[in-house]
């Protein structure tokens, strides 16, 4: 079979050559061109930062990629999905707030931004796959109803995944509640009770009647009815209903390929990884660690699994900045090779 192609640019811009205009000559080269945009719905799939970090990628490349998709007849929109934890990007107000603040407004990026999965990250798409891991993927809707799918990513370190790609973000990133948990979680959502108002809006939105109360009125889960939906989670105000995490790093990240999958199969995709402001974690941080290795470059490509490991080789021919996480956990390690595995160990990013 024939080895898939990635294209790549550095970030060197002259006069009369600057960034912007690299990445639209990078895409075209890459053959985006070759999709049939016209009058289709694409989905750009990225991520808008939390507040206070400010590794996320700027809005300017954004609408790069939107104005190419314009140019060649398509409607494209900005999105992605509602997360587990708390903080600025837990339901679809707080999300759109969080991409306004960070600068992705349609007036500077030339285009709409759709929250995929509604305002409590339930509205999904139950798309069959019949992988190893996952039976049935919980997408959400909006990234489903659309008829091309395009990520533009951030590669960044990541301590879970190891480091946070094309892969990761379509995978996780556009994954429902519910399927966000069904990647991270072996179990069902849990209760911390200290922060429960006994408000009982989570008992109204079970389906399956798992929610019950103590001797106290606070909430508790029977994980024998529960399915794990994450609708109790969406709906508590409080940040009292919580996924678990307990999932092993390398079945979290088969799950999570196995969910981009479910994303890009049977239509068009092609797939835009920057490797700048490498911070050591996941831009869901609400801060940003510095960089771990210089700015690298911007790469393109159909195959978001050669892209990602593209990125990955590129980033480990770096010498690491001495004054960073990784140069700190270099000092500490030094007979490791892999700079994602020194800069958390307990991940493996190659499964």
């Amino acid at each position: 079979m024939e080895k898939s192609k990635v294209y790549f640019t550095d970030f060197r811009a002259k006069p009369g050559n600057n960034l912007l205009q690299k990445l639209e000559k990078l895409v075209k080269k890459a053959g985006i061109e070759n999709i049939d945009f016209k009058n289709k719905y694409v989905a750009i799939k990225i991520h808008f930062g939390e507040p206070g970090n400010l590794a996320y990628l700027r809005p300017n490349y954004a609408k790069v990629i939107a104005d190419v998709v314009k140019e060649l007849g398509g409607k494209p929109f900005l999105t992605d999905c509602n997360t587990l934890y708390v903080g600025g990007r837990k339901n679809a107000l707080d999300h759109i707030d969080t991409a306004y603040l960070n600068g992705f407004t349609p007036f500077s990026t030339g285009c709409n931004v759709i929250i995929a999965d509604g305002l409590k990250g339930t509205d999904e798409a139950y798309v069959d796959i019949n992988q190893e891991y996952i039976k049935t993927a919980k997408i959400g809707r909006a990234i489903m109803d659309a008829d091309i799918v395009i990520s533009l990513n951030h590669f960044k370190g990541h301590e879970a995944t190891g480091f946070g790609g094309a892969i990761k973000n379509i995978g996780m990133g556009c994954g429902s509640r519910a399927g966000k948990m069904e990647m991270h979680s072996a179990g069902k959502p849990e209760v911390i009770l200290e922060n429960c108002k006994k408000c009982k809006q989570c008992i109204k939105i079970c389906a399956h009647s798992a929610i019950s109360y103590n001797e106290e009125g606070k909430a508790q889960i029977n994980h024998s009815k529960c399915v794990g939906c994450g609708r109790c989670i969406g709906i508590c105000n409080f940040d009292a209903i919580v996924s678990p995490n307990d999932e092993a790093v390398d079945i979290l990240n088969r799950k999570m390929t196995e969910y981009a999958y479910a994303v890009v199969k049977d239509r068009p995709q092609f797939h835009i990884s920057l490797i700048c402001d490498v911070s050591p974690n996941c831009d869901c941080h609400a801060e940003n660690d510095a960089p771990i290795v210089p700015n690298i470059g911007m790469l393109a490509s159909f195959d978001m699994v050669a892209l990602d490991k593209a990125c990955a080789d590129l980033v480990n021919k770096q010498t690491p900045f001495s004054n960073s996480q990784l140069g700190e956990h270099i000092k500490q390690n030094i007979k490791e090779k892999d700079n994602f595995h020194i800069n958390h160990p307990d991940t493996n990013w190659e499964s």
